[in-house]
């Protein structure tokens, strides 16, 4: 059973599942503290817009969906910051507008497009050698990046006011968690798909925020939470013969639910 492990794909599948769920198990917590969990959702699903008009021209989907990103999270920090409405209102919009030029260009797509429905629906075995070297080379640069502001992100993100007064700039940091959380997220996609993905990015934090007793255990479980679930899920989908992204995002929920009843018995114990 586990000689499938062996296997040049199956290694691929973990190497580049590792490096995603490091990615969205650090940013994880920072989103999770903001409440930007809608974040998650809007970047994956607006992102559509980039997938297909990559299919369309003959592109690389996933390095013309990073760019996207990359203008989509510049302009939800805008219109959050420098306009009258919300984030989430402002993620909504850029949600359904990406959605809507994606379907639109789809429709001009000719033939069926088998790789689309990995970018829906993620399909992490299917990974291939060059998608594997560009989410290590741009995961490297997202996790060198989050680790060289991560003490000012925690300052900025569990009082942002008291930041401010310190001398940072919480705006310049809170626009780059905002950039390197929507390229991760767009890493993530091809593994466990646009539907699915916010899920990676906000399940592990909510299950080590559950069980931390500190901040800095806080962020060291959430990366631990996400390899956990990424390897686990990779095993039963192989076990069981079911699809890998669904199956990652299902163990990831049924932790999540182990955990709440952890706390509820230790609640009564107490």
């Amino acid at each position: 059973m586990f000689d499938i492990f062996f296997l040049p794909f199956m290694q691929r599948a973990l190497i580049a599942g590792l490096m995603v769920a490091i990615l969205l198990g650090s940013l994880g917590v920072f989103v999770n503290i903001r409440n930007l969990s809608f974040l998650g959702d809007g970047i994956a699903h607006a992102s559509l817009a980039g997938i297909a008009l990559a299919l369309l021209v003959g592109w690389m989907p996933t390095p013309t969906a990073l760019i996207l990103a990359l203008f989509l999270a510049v302009a939800i920090f805008a219109l959050e910051r420098y306009s009258r409405i919300s984030g989430d209102t402002a993620i909504g919009i850029l949600f359904t507008t990406g959605m809507a030029i994606g379907i639109i260009l789809l429709h001009y797509t000719p033939g069926f497009q088998p790789e689309l429905i990995s970018f829906l629906f993620g399909n992490i075995l299917a990974i291939q050698s060059q998608d594997l070297w560009l989410t290590l080379f741009v995961g490297t640069i997202i996790l060198v990046v989050a680790m060289v502001i991560s003490k000012k992100l925690a300052f900025i993100s569990l009082d942002e006011e008291g930041a401010y007064l310190s001398g940072l700039n919480p705006k310049r940091y809170i626009l780059i968690l905002y950039i390197l959380t929507s390229l991760a997220i767009v890493l993530s996609i091809k593994l466990v798909g646009i539907v699915l993905v916010s899920a990676l990015l906000i399940t592990p934090s909510a299950i080590s925020r559950i069980l931390a007793k500190s901040f800095s255990s806080f962020q060291v479980q959430s990366v631990v939470w996400a390899c956990l679930i990424v390897v686990l899920g990779l095993f039963g989908s192989v076990l069981f013969d079911l699809p890998s992204g669904a199956t990652i995002i299902i163990v990831g929920t049924t932790l999540f639910l182990l955990s709440l009843l952890g706390q509820k018995v230790r609640s009564g114990v107490d």
